[in-house]
């Protein structure tokens, strides 16, 4: 606080430096002006009047009376000294008066609209995202919920609630939320998208029918869009439009912030649209790369936290790049120790598939909930980096969710 203080202070000396030493300068310096002006002239009057006399235009008797008016009007001025120090007076009150009154009213201000509890809070890192857990998300959406039914007219508060419901696995809840947000703003193109997305999500992971002309209109106010690009080749990928699939994903992959992992997973997508436009063998993926398999067991010291008919979702994401899971698969605990094969017919997207990255994480979750959304007290483990193709993949469910 007193770190403030002192540099608010200097702050405001500064200012009133700034402000008031142009004004003092004009205050001060105006009275000895007028003055050195009379001076001036009257000197340049006798100087005249000299010289007439000299050359005979004037006589000594009236040389003497105009010099006596000159110098009688020079004392007139010099006797009008009370009152070129009022000017005098004024001049320098307004510059002090400002002086004054702008830290006053810095002050005022800021005891009127300010807080002074602010000056004494402790130092701290700002809050890390991370660090919210998923009871918390889940509190703040409920929250979010509940004010839109006070205000049902904001568009962004809906966009929000759906983006969350769909972050939460929430999928009929994230479409009835987008859908009041895209009444409210039809020609919003992300709106849209993430409308396409949800529906999508909702109905098995197809984006056929309803998905399709979303993104259509989307894509008509918004081209160069990233996620409706990558959606639309998508759609046209599922409905066998190989040619519209290559070039949604063939502008996409032009943006400059799409590489990495990303970029070549777009590229292993136009790939085998290519090869199924052609009717000629993909060389890039194969059943090889495409798929892996391994074991799913449960930590003995968490047995007694599961209940057998409890959710075990088994999935691959790429060790680097997009955490979106590229191949899923469900079973129960009472199935644990389970093998399983993840593969390329598992993905979302024909661009995020296993075949498309060169590393990957297998995990496994335990959902006490049964949604795909980790939860307060789930149970999860995860594998060590492996390459698409390999066998023998172990995961151990040896932790809890926080």
């Amino acid at each position: 606080m007193t770190a403030f203080l002192i540099s608010a202070a200097v702050l405001l000396l500064l200012a009133v430096a700034i402000v008031v030493r142009p004004l003092l300068r004009v205050g001060s310096g105006s009275g000895v002006a007028r003055e050195k002006a009379n001076l001036e002239i009257y000197r340049d009057q006798v100087a005249e009047i000299e010289n007439d006399l000299k050359s005979g235009v004037l006589g000594t008797e009236q040389f003497d009376q105009a010099k006596a008016d000159l110098e009688r009007r020079v004392l007139e001025e010099a006797a009008r000294p009370a009152e070129a120090v009022t000017e005098g007076r004024r001049g320098r009150a307004t510059p002090i008066a400002v002086g004054v009154l702008i830290p006053v009213t810095a002050v005022l201000l800021y005891l009127q609209f300010g807080t002074l509890e602010g000056l004494t809070v402790s130092k701290h890192a700002a809050g890390d995202v991370s660090s919210i857990t998923a009871g918390h998300f889940q509190e703040m959406t409920e929250k979010l919920a509940a004010r839109m039914r006070d205000n049902p007219n904001d568009a962004e508060g809906w966009m929000m609630l759906g983006r969350a419901y769909r972050a939460m696995e929430r999928f009929e809840e994230a479409v009835g939320a987008l859908r009041k947000a895209v009444a409210l703003a039809p020609d919003n193109a992300d709106l849209l998208a993430d409308l396409a997305e949800a529906l999508a999500l909702k109905n098995g992971r197809t984006l056929a029918g309803e998905p399709t002309k979303l993104l259509d209109r989307a894509l008509k106010l918004d081209p160069d869009n990233d996620k409706i690009l990558a959606l639309s080749g998508s759609a046209a990928f599922e409905r066998k439009d190989y040619r519209a699939a290559i070039r949604h994903w063939e502008a996409l992959l032009k943006h400059p912030g799409v590489s990495g992992e990303l970029a070549q997973a777009l590229r292993g997508g136009i790939a085998e649209a290519r090869s199924l436009s052609t009717g000629k063998k993909a060389v890039a993926a194969t059943s090889a790369t495409g798929r892996i398999s391994g074991t799913v067991r449960l930590d003995a010291a968490l047995r007694a936290q599961a209940a057998p008919e409890d959710t075990v979702f088994v999935y691959a994401r790429a060790a680097q790049g997009p955490r979106m899971p590229l191949a899923i698969v469900k079973a129960q605990v009472k199935d644990l120790p389970y093998n399983f094969l993840l593969d390329d017919s598992m993905a979302m997207m024909p661009e995020m598939k296993l075949s498309a990255f060169e590393e990957v994480i297998v995990g496994a979750r335990v959902s006490k909930s049964g949604g795909a959304k980790p939860v307060a007290g789930d149970l999860e483990g995860t594998s060590a980096t492996a390459r698409p193709g390999a066998k023998g993949v172990t995961v151990t469910i040896n932790q809890v969710v926080r």
